[in-house]
């Protein structure tokens, strides 16, 4: 599928528990903060790996923006899932 496709996928479930899986098999969960161009953020679930409550971008693939959470590609993306609210 197509950046286009999950650039508006993304931006139509902001603010949604969603769980991302990308082509190298990586699976991340997390709520959907923010949608650029580029880049899907989410803001991650649950028990995480953290530095300061930075979110876990600084020891996993991407990045971390502050406020926005952890970066993931969206030409990296391979699925995109709702999580159901008991998630939360």
């Amino acid at each position: 599928m197509s950046v286009e496709h999950f650039y508006g996928l993304c931006q139509k479930h902001k603010g949604k528990a969603v769980e991302i899986k990308t082509h190298d098999g990586e699976t991340h969960r997390g709520v959907i903060n923010h949608v650029d161009n580029r880049c899907v953020y989410l803001q991650p679930l649950g028990r995480t790996r953290n530095l300061g409550g930075f979110g876990y971008g600084f020891y996993g693939p991407g990045y971390y923006r502050p406020g926005f959470g952890y970066g993931l590609a969206l030409g990296a993306i391979g699925t995109l899932a709702l999580l159901p609210f008991f998630f939360w």
